[in-house]
């Protein structure tokens, strides 16, 4: 210290003596100011080195902590797999535990290096306050999951539809803590937020074993409806899937303005639904043409009447 002094006092006695005084007025100002720079460094050295090393343990925690969290989810999931949990149920505990575990983490790390557990609580009550009312959609879906795991409209792997103006259907993939995601039967994946879904009408599809299946095709008034009639009784005793039904119907439903609608009803496992109507569908089709029963279409029929 003494010598960057003596140095600049030696060079400001040089300027002046050579008639230069503005010049060493300047040099005298930075070499205090680099003087007092190094000594604030000197000063302060140990307090950065302190708090650099601070930081490098905090980022070494949050990194085995991090570790330390995907073992403990990995064993959550597999012990409630075991225990033949509801695997929506498994997906929405593990999506909220992850969420409680790093928040605990954050907040030991915090404390852990230096920060006061009052001064943590502080900011994380204020922060929830803003938060919660920045996120108010967010806590709706974190509170329509916990209602759609409560009372368990779907489960995964069920196929439904979502029957509003926007509705969307699918296979159940996924239920998280804020969304629930469907794959589409062309695998589109749907994400849907647990709020608008809890609050929406479900039609689960595969809530049951067993669906009835309906089936109406119009036929023309100069058709023979006893023979329509016993077509579709023989189709289905034939098919594999819906001759087990010992309640099956066939009816006339309705005698329409161009056609008389009958049809059928019958009970088929809920896998082999779609199978069973295209295939009824197409046989029905090929039976009716053969035997000579008119499926009619729309039609408009002009009449000219010339008079003489």
């Amino acid at each position: 210290m003494d010598k960057i002094a003596e140095t600049v006092e030696a060079v400001d006695s040089d300027l002046q003596s050579i008639g230069i005084e503005g010049v060493g007025e300047n040099v005298k100002e930075i070499g205090y100011s680099v003087l007092n720079f190094k000594q604030y460094l000197k000063e302060q050295l140990p307090s950065l080195m302190g708090f650099g090393l601070k930081v490098v343990l905090a980022i070494l925690a949050f990194f085995v902590g991090r570790k330390l969290i995907k073992w403990l989810l990995k064993v959550l999931r597999t012990s409630l797999e075991k225990a033949n949990i509801d695997k929506g149920v498994v997906q929405f505990a593990c999506s909220l535990s992850k969420i409680v575990l790093y928040a605990l983490l954050v907040f030991n790390i915090s404390t852990s290096f230096g920060v006061k557990e009052s001064s943590v609580a502080a900011l994380l009550g204020t922060a929830g306050v803003t938060i919660g009312l920045a996120l108010q959609g967010g806590l709706a879906n974190v509170a329509g999951g916990i209602m759609l795991l409560l009372f368990k409209p779907f489960q995964v792997g069920d196929y439904i539809i979502q029957d509003s103006q926007n509705g969307c259907e699918g296979t159940v993939a996924k239920i998280e803590t804020c969304y629930t995601t469907l794959l589409s039967v062309d695998n589109k994946h749907i994400i849907i937020p647990n709020g608008t879904l809890s609050n929406s009408t479900i039609i689960n599809v595969t809530a049951r074993d067993m669906r009835k299946l309906e089936i109406k095709i119009g036929i023309s008034y100069s058709s023979d409806v006893s023979k329509a009639k016993k077509i579709l009784e023989r189709l289905l005793m034939e098919d594999p899937d819906t001759q087990a039904d010992e309640d099956m119907m066939v009816f006339v439903d309705e005698l329409a303005q161009s056609s008389v609608i009958v049809g059928l009803r019958v009970w088929v496992a809920t896998d082999r639904y779609w199978p069973a109507k295209w295939r009824l569908n197409e046989r029905i089709k090929e039976e009716f043409d053969a035997q000579g029963i008119e499926i009619p279409y729309n039609q408009l029929e002009v009449h000219v009447n010339r008079k003489q």
